[in-house]
Parts: structure tokens; C-alpha cells; sequence
């Protein structure tokens, strides 16, 4: 039996270079270029992401209640990390990440949105337990997360207090995401595996890189 080959020009082909061609320009960019430009564009990026998802997600009432819930859930936490230094630790939000609702970007829901989908579209390949891919989801935001908090005071994202997210932070973050995660799980959303994979790959490596240049930014300083 044959297999049909996929158009070049396909929905998910045109999707992982879009994401691609943004995230490598954006690294570049800020490392070697305009990185005041690049980091501006950040709200177009998250935004060309979100879209792309929603373009390779099977979108049904069900689906968008579900997005729309993590969105929800998503900013209201954070509003509530930073009204009152509760879940998150203390901590404020920078003006990258554009227009503010009581001192949260409206995008950040977004983000949640779209770290949600990604990691329970991953988990979904290696189980069918709800239960685990929950828990698995939950790991892979916590790890994403992991290599942003370094990176996020540079680009002008977030700044905790302390300088650095503390233990309070994962914890609160894990709080969160769990019952998210289980919620997506339940319901069975169906997004498109590549995408989300390639786009989990894209962020990882796009803030390992930067915090590898502000680092080494840093030692260069010290040791002059």
C-alpha cells in the first residue's frame, strides 16, 4: 500500500517554518542584532503562535471552552501572583509583553494558552492515561519554565523581587497547571503532534541560547 506524500505547501509545513523563521530571526536578532526590536516584537511572535495553533488544533465549542478556560485561569493567577504576591512569589511584569490589565499583560493568558496545548499535545503521544498526562504536561511546563525564569528579567518579561523565582514559583506554577493540564487530557483536544513538538523544541532552545549570552555577558563584565 502506498503512501500519499504531503504537499510541500501544506497547513503544518507552512506552520513549523513560520515558527522556525521567527524564532531563529528572534534569537539572532537579540543576540546579534536590534536586540531592543527584536524584543518589542514579542507580543507579534506569541501572537503568530497562538494563531498557528489554533489553525492546527481540531476547533469544536468543546476546544475553544477548553482555550478559553486556560486562558481565564491563566491571567486570573497571575492577577492574583501579582496583586498579592500569592501562588507566584513577588513579582512584577515588565512592558514587553504589552497592554496591562491590573499591572498583568492580557497576552500573558495567551502564553498559558499556548504552554498548555504544547505540552498536553506532547504527553499525549506517550500515554492515553489521563492521569499521567497530566502529571507529564505539568513537568514539561515546569521545565519550560525553568529555562525562562533566567531569562525573562533581560528581556524586560518579569522581575521577582528576590532577583530570582524561588521554589515558591514552580510550586505555585505546578498548582496551576495541573488541573489545567488534566482538564485538556479529559477532553481528548486534538492538536497536531509536529507543531506542538516543534514548537516546545523552538522555545527551549531559544532561551537556552540567550541565557548562554547573557551569562557569558556577565562573566565578561565581572572579570573586566
Amino acid at each position: 500500500m502506498s503512501l500519499e506524500k504531503q504537499p510541500i505547501l501544506s497547513k503544518i509545513n507552512l506552520s513549523l517554518a513560520l515558527i522556525w523563521l521567527f524564532h531563529v530571526s528572534g534569537a539572532l536578532g537579540i543576540i546579534y542584532g536590534n536586540a531592543d526590536w527584536f524584543v518589542k516584537a514579542t507580543p507579534l511572535n506569541l501572537l503568530l503562535c497562538f494563531g498557528l495553533l489554533l489553525l492546527n488544533t481540531q476547533l469544536h465549542l468543546k476546544a475553544i471552552l477548553v482555550l478559553f478556560v486556560c486562558y481565564g485561569v491563566g491571567l486570573v493567577a497571575e492577577i492574583v501572583g501579582v496583586q498579592y504576591g500569592f501562588l507566584f512569589g513577588s513579582y512584577r511584569y515588565g512592558a514587553t509583553l504589552g497592554i496591562q490589565w491590573l499591572e498583568v499583560p492580557l497576552l500573558i493568558g495567551v502564553n498559558w494558552c499556548l504552554l498548555v496545548s504544547i505540552c498536553a499535545t506532547i504527553a499525549a503521544t506517550f500515554s492515553n492515561n489521563v492521569w499521567q498526562r497530566a502529571l507529564l504536561g505539568t513537568f514539561l511546563m515546569l521545565f519550560l519554565d525553568l529555562l525562562i525564569e533566567p531569562v525573562a528579567p533581560a528581556l524586560d518579561f518579569w522581575v521577582f523581587e528576590e532577583g530570582i523565582a524561588g521554589l515558591h514559583n514552580y510550586l505555585g506554577w505546578a498548582l496551576v497547571a495541573f488541573p489545567l493540564q488534566l482538564l485538556y487530557a479529559k477532553s481528548n483536544l486534538k492538536t497536531e503532534p509536529k507543531f506542538a513538538f516543534h514548537l516546545y523544541l523552538l522555545q527551549s532552545i531559544f532561551f537556552i541560547l540567550l541565557m548562554i549570552r547573557i551569562y557569558t555577558l556577565q562573566e565578561a563584565s565581572f572579570l573586566k
